[in-house]
């Protein structure tokens, strides 16, 4: 093995080594992806022999292995997370994409091929990930995206720009609906999407250090049930829903049954649970 493979290696073993002693899952993986960061390249590249591995690289390794020992999560180290085949850009205050929501964006897009010029109101939109996957994908639509936090908005609208969608999504700040509330048929959507917080209040503790430590509280929190925002969804589906029109919410392991009785009880009577890749019962559709 020549002497620069052997001292990659080494390399990435000690970091695994440390960060698996950290606890954190998928180690060496996270240690060979940071290198490369750290390299300016891609995984590929850096077993190629590609990539400056010069001092610089080595400090920005060093720093970077440091913050994921923390559990500092990985998305947040290298800056972005792929979404539905987007580099969706995140950073601590915005929740990060997680691969479970792309169940959400199929059924959307399914509802969006009968409609390909329907109107969207993505509830919660935090970096925006599910506004720019149906974006990209159904290039008629108009997406209205709402947030209550400033920061997230932010970092929504840059993705979009950056992505190339900003023409297509409207991005706006308030709690819920409360921004459309008062908008008159300018506040009636098509499809009203959202991956609303539905973790119970008293959970939160026992979470992942790196989803309890560093993710946005708000974007994670549901109440004491973690049922909340599906009640304030429901609540306000007689107000902001166009007739015809269909609501596609995430919902957490295990709080389908509950999320759709929610819903029905709100007048839904056509609703619809798909599963996620693992199994899990993760996705509720309503008329």
């Amino acid at each position: 093995m020549p002497p620069e493979s052997s001292r990659l290696r080494r390399t990435i073993g000690e970091a695994a080594a440390r960060l698996a002693r950290a606890g954190v899952e998928g180690a060496r993986l996270d240690a060979e992806l940071m290198l490369a960061e750290a390299a300016g390249v891609d995984r590929a590249r850096l077993y190629a022999g590609a990539g400056a591995l010069d001092s610089a690289a080595h400090a920005r390794f060093a720093a970077m292995v440091e913050l994921r020992a923390r559990r500092m999560p990985l998305a947040y180290i290298l800056g972005r997370r792929e979404f539905y085949s987007l580099e969706i850009k995140v950073a601590p205050g915005v929740l990060i994409p997680r691969p479970e929501t792309e169940t959400l964006v199929a059924l959307a897009l399914d509802q969006l091929a009968v409609r390909p010029a329907a109107r969207v109101l993505d509830l919660g939109c935090g970096s925006g990930a599910i506004a720019l996957a149906l974006a990209a994908n159904a290039p008629q639509v108009r997406i209205v995206a709402a947030d209550i936090a400033a920061g997230a908005l932010e970092s929504a609208a840059q993705n979009a720009a950056r992505l190339g969608l900003a023409a297509q999504i409207e991005f706006v700040r308030g709690d819920c609906f409360t921004p459309l509330d008062g908008a008159g048929e300018l506040g009636r959507f098509d499809l009203i999407v959202a991956n609303p917080p539905y973790i119970a209040d008293a959970e939160i503790a026992a979470l992942a250090p790196e989803v309890r430590d560093f993710e946005p509280r708000i974007a994670l929190a549901g109440g004491a049930d973690g049922l909340d925002f599906y009640r304030r969804i429901a609540a306000g589906l007689n107000a902001h829903l166009a007739p015809a029109g269909a609501v596609i919410v995430e919902v957490g392991a295990g709080q389908a049954a509950a999320a759709a009785a929610i819903f029905h009880a709100a007048g839904r009577a056509a609703i619809t649970i798909a599963r996620d890749l693992a199994g899990i019962e993760r996705v509720l559709l309503a008329r």
